[in-house]
């Protein structure tokens, strides 16, 4: 999904529409999350990118997503670009750390 957002709309009050865009986004995000995973993948993974147009967004995490829409409206402005793109995710192994605390000292 590329795309950009206006919040100005004449029929809707700005909160109301900052809600109809996170929702829409919420959306987007689940419909992804149910498609059939390629052989091999573990859960789906998104590149985020946010702001002000596509020539200045820049990437972010997925979780960040409503924080810059919020930051967005406070700043008030008009229209805002974001991008997620679905793609494969492989799960990877926490490194264990060296506990020293079960060192023997016989």
């Amino acid at each position: 999904m590329k795309k950009t957002y206006t919040l100005s709309d004449p029929k809707m009050a700005l909160a109301r529409r900052v809600e109809a865009v996170k929702n829409e986004i919420r959306k987007y995000i689940k419909r992804e999350r149910r498609k059939q995973l390629p052989a091999g993948a573990d859960f789906w993974d998104f590149d985020c990118r946010f702001g002000q147009s596509a020539d200045e967004a820049q990437g972010i995490h997925l979780a960040e997503i409503q924080k810059y829409i919020d930051k967005a409206e406070q700043q008030k402005l008009d229209s805002f670009y974001i991008e997620i793109l679905a793609k494969p995710g492989i799960r990877t192994s926490k490194p264990r750390p060296e506990n020293t605390d079960l060192a023997d000292d016989s």
